[in-house]
């Protein structure tokens, strides 16, 4: 069989791989991050709901990200009908397609032989096997910056059209409404890259850019200048906000606040790990870091054997982009001071895979010369060390894998090292014994991912993380428990209010709407730190009887006091407590607000 037909067997099988780990038994997590299911359920009942990407089908809050994620889940939601697989399968199916865009960008440069390197590296990154089954807006925005690197890898092609890089701006735009400034992380690495390497004459370079730069403002920014000249009044509160305003949440919340930790209605500077060290520390190095060392290797060789090549080496290119991303992203995630995720690295996976599968193959091709085979023996032992290091973390998980990659490890790094004299058969045996002790302690822990449900605000990948759930975390970042009695109260006559209850904080009252099916008011939005409801909106809802019921017990963050943002939500829960009488439903405090006290 010719060579080119087994890389197309190959990619086929990748990509056929890849669909069976993302999509095998993905309704087992149930609603996920219910936060966003609830939204989708929203979207799935009101267009306008949808389009704000509204907490509850009657739009009195939005979540607080842009909502170009649940546009995708909702539509798939009104095609499909509203349940698990409807909402979850849209991240597979952009993690697929992904893991093809990645192949597609990094054969470009280097190859089919990196390009399925790359994909496979990226699908079976943990972090990345958790975030492509799972309802965060993660999983679009990879994508999208995926997309978004093929077009600048055209754009810096000879003779190539001029509209490859204003898409890789409107992607980057596009990527904006996914998770907003997050996107942006890679833009000035695009623009750098293209200003070295494009074929253009460098006056043009620099006008083409400033056309990208427009596409990134007109594909982002429609949606911006849509939310902040829709009446207020007609459109839900912008969540994470605090003056309603989207601006605020993009430049503020999701923004600078993100870097500084001066989030106002955030949770305030809760960081202990700020440093270099955050990438392997014990919260991310599971979910990324088991490659990190290889792509560092991999950076200084491919800049290395490339060095003297002409400007224009869009092997070089590759290198620097996949680098450049690498660099600036891994750079914010370890400095930043303000909310972070462990699943934030999802968007490092890309870069990892894309520079560990060009440096790769090009120090394979330059075999014969020592210092390549010794930045390959880099490169294995030290992602065979720190597997083991990362694998003792979940020491009693698997303990007979952690010895055996050592022993392959060591086994493999010692015949690259004279792999040079080896015949042609035993050479590719060798790089598939390194593959197998640098990808064992991945690919166990993606599939451990892939086979455990996953469920809160907070999901982590790997051998039974699945996040907090629900029970005594509902009032915190998880999803509280709703029994039949307590749901079957909630959707009783809902059709005669706008609202059959109200909730303080999103994640409570997603539970209460999933298990219900009726609009429910999350007060003061995720934290329960923004001031939406204000107290005397809330009793003039009570008064106009848009309201049947309000939902008591624990408190979403930020309730004690001492955290920045509005006290509405407090002052409201306050309120209701002295004027109406509680009663007790499958253990939680209901108040009916059309009864009240002494009436």
């Amino acid at each position: 069989m010719r060579r080119p037909r087994r890389m197309q067997l190959a990619y086929v099988a990748l990509l056929l791989g890849t669909a069976v780990l993302y999509l095998c038994d993905l309704s087992a997590s149930g609603w996920a991050n219910s936060f966003y299911s609830a939204a989708v359920q929203a979207g799935s009942q009101s267009w306008k709901a949808l389009l704000f990407g509204s907490s509850d089908a009657a739009s009195s809050i939005t979540v607080d990200k842009t909502p170009a994620a649940l546009w995708v889940m909702g539509l798939s939601v009104r095609i499909f009908g509203f349940n698990s697989w409807s909402v979850l399968v849209p991240q597979a199916l952009e993690g697929v397609a992904a893991v093809a865009m990645l192949v597609a960008t990094v054969r470009r440069v280097a190859g089919p032989g990196a390009g399925l390197i790359a994909g496979t590296l990226l699908a079976l990154t943990p972090v990345a096997v958790l975030m492509f089954r799972f309802d965060n807006p993660d999983a679009l925005l990879v994508l999208l910056l995926v997309a978004a690197a093929y077009c600048v890898i055209r754009a810096i092609e000879k003779e190539s059209s001029v509209w490859w890089l204003p898409l890789a701006g409107a992607a980057v735009g596009f990527g904006f409404l996914a998770k907003m400034m997050q996107a942006f992380l890679v833009l000035p690495v695009f623009a750098l890259v293209y200003l070295i390497a494009a074929h253009a004459p460098l006056r043009q370079r620099f006008v083409h850019l400033v056309g990208s730069l427009g596409a990134v403002v007109v594909s982002g920014g429609w949606y911006i200048a849509l939310v902040a000249l829709w009446p207020a009044s007609s459109r839900p509160y912008i969540g994470g906000s605090q003056e309603n305003n989207i601006l605020e949440l993009a430049l503020g919340y999701n923004g600078l606040g993100r870097l500084t930790g001066n989030e106002t209605g955030g949770l305030g500077n809760l960081n202990h790990d700020v440093g270099w060290g955050r990438l392997f520390g014990s919260e991310m190095g599971t979910q990324i870091a088991w490659l990190l060392p290889a792509a560092v290797i991999a950076i200084g060789a491919g800049m290395w054997i490339t060095g003297s090549k002409p400007r224009t080496d869009p092997l070089r290119a590759g290198i620097l982009l996949w680098g450049g991303w690498l660099a600036v992203t891994g750079v914010v995630f370890s400095y930043m001071n303000g909310i972070v995720h462990p699943y934030y690295t999802v968007a490092l996976a890309p870069a990892v895979a894309g520079v560990v599968g060009i440096g790769s193959v090009l120090l394979w091709q330059c075999r014969n010369d020592i210092r390549a085979r010794i930045a390959l023996v880099g490169m294995t032992a030290t992602t065979t060390v720190l597997g083991c290091v990362l694998l003792g973390r979940n020491a009693d998980w698997q303990p007979w894998l952690r010895p055996t990659i050592a022993v392959v490890g060591v086994f493999a790094s010692v015949l690259l090292l004279v792999v040079d004299r080896l015949s042609g058969r035993a050479a590719r045996g060798v790089v598939a014994v390194a593959l197998a002790a640098c990808l064992a302690g991945p690919t166990a822990y993606s599939v451990a991912t892939a086979s455990t449900p996953h469920s809160g605000a907070i999901p982590s990948a790997g051998p039974g993380s699945g996040g907090p759930g629900a029970g005594a975390m509902g009032g915190l970042l998880g999803t509280v428990v709703v029994g039949a009695e307590l749901a079957t109260t909630l959707s009783s006559n809902a059709d005669d209010f706008t609202w059959a209850a109200a909730t303080v904080g999103s994640n409570n009252a997603a539970g209460y709407q999933l298990a219900s099916g009726v609009p429910v008011m999350a007060v003061g939005g995720f934290n329960g730190t923004d001031p939406a409801p204000t107290l005397e909106q809330f009793r003039q809802y009570v008064a106009d009887q848009q309201i049947h019921y309000f939902v008591g017990g624990a408190m979403a963050f930020g309730r004690g006091g001492e955290s920045s943002g509005s006290k509405e939500a407090a002052y409201i829960a306050a309120w209701v407590a002295a004027n109406y009488t509680a009663r007790t439903i499958d253990g939680v405090a209901v108040y009916d607000l059309s009864v009240q006290i002494g009436s």
